[in-house]
């Protein structure tokens, strides 16, 4: 069917080229490839056009997926057209050749287009079950951060292998790769040492896609930093700061370094605060306003884990108070509110539990 349509083409680009004799053989070929291009992209516009009103309304995620493939399926209908054309033209030999070797080069970065579009695509339509959004998103944050880690990995990838492929076309590229490979040896060392940073953070990608020590939005402290994983790329991993800087580190950082996540395993954290107070401090009453406050907050849940003293000094105690959160955000809020509501309940109601100096006046003679 194919092959019976590309031979009536070819007829018709024939009829137009004899209609043309009388032209210089440069600009029928012109003529005979532009006609081709613009009939493969009225087609393709008119294919188009079909599919979205037959998909209107019944699947958008059918839509989506049309809207994601066509440029990568008009341009190949446009090179299809361009190899229907190319054998009609009157060009000498060896521009056709030229001209068919641009094809070949243009098919072999259209198939690692069409890979890396379906792997996009893929990657979506699986995340589509997934939201960050959401209180407890530990199982979502686990699956975003292992495909676009992954997806970015074989991205990498695709790349690599296109561009080998096209180099490859080319008789004097594969005679230099034959006897590189022959050779190996000083080459092969100096090959390894020069791409080491590139292929140490495409296995660390691999490793943190696997094993996950970090996930998207996790909660982590690097280089006494705090912050969130934000966004995890092939080379470096985004961090959003505190105060809305960026911290960027390489992805070999996190199979070599150690560092402190926060929510590997859950959202929810243990916050602690501390108040420094004097031993006539009442630690019930403190105990019973701090669960207090914390069921009052308009911030975000959380529950009093523990009230203790947990040092003492000559001029006073020491209390820390451990709180429950549903994520570090919560509890750094809910820390700093009970802070502020505890000293002011201790100043309003209780003065004599505020730190104080002590001296001894030595008696009169």
């Amino acid at each position: 069917m194919w092959q019976e349509l590309a031979e009536k083409i070819q007829t018709q680009l024939r009829a137009l080229r004899n209609a043309l004799s009388f032209a210089p053989p440069w600009a029928v070929s012109a003529v005979l490839l532009v006609t081709a291009v613009i009939v493969a992209w009225l087609a393709h516009a008119s294919l188009l056009a079909t599919a979205r009103r037959a998909l209107r309304g019944r699947r958008p995620y059918l839509l989506s997926i049309l809207n994601a493939t066509k440029n990568p399926t008009r341009f190949g209908l446009l090179l299809l057209a361009l190899a229907i054309a190319l054998p009609t033209t009157p060009l000498d030999r060896d521009t056709r050749d030229l001209l068919a070797q641009c094809l070949l080069l243009a098919t072999i970065g259209l198939i690692g287009w069409i890979a890396s579009t379906a792997l996009k695509i893929g990657a979506t339509l699986y995340l589509r079950r997934f939201r960050l959004d959401t209180d407890d998103n530990l199982l979502a944050r686990k699956h975003v951060t292992q495909v676009r880690v992954l997806l970015r990995v074989l991205d990498t990838v695709i790349i690599f292998l296109t561009a080998g492929f096209a180099l490859m076309t080319f008789d004097a590229v594969r005679q230099y790769g034959v006897s590189l490979f022959a050779s190996a040896g000083v080459a092969g060392l100096v090959a390894g040492l020069a791409a080491r940073p590139v292929l140490s953070n495409l296995f660390a990608g691999i490793q943190l896609a696997v094993t996950q020590p970090i996930r998207i939005e996790d909660a982590v402290t690097v280089e006494n930093e705090y912050g969130w994983i934000e966004e995890i790329t092939s080379t470096y991993v985004v961090i959003r700061l505190w105060d809305l800087r960026r911290l960027i580190v390489p992805l070999s950082y996190f199979i070599e370094k150690p560092f402190t996540n926060w929510t590997r395993h859950a959202t929810n954290i243990i916050g602690s605060l501390l108040l420094h107070l004097d031993y006539a401090a009442p630690l019930d009453r403190i105990r019973e306003k701090a669960a207090e406050f914390l069921a009052q907050s308009q911030i975000a849940r959380g529950t009093v884990a523990n009230v203790q003293v947990t040092n003492t000094s000559p001029h006073g105690i020491e209390v820390r108070i451990l709180i429950n959160a549903d994520s570090a955000a919560s509890a750094s809020n809910l820390c700093a509110e009970l802070r502020e509501k505890l000293i002011a309940f201790l100043v309003r109601e209780h003065p004599e539990a505020l730190p104080r100096q002590r001296y001894e006046t030595p008696p009169a003679a």
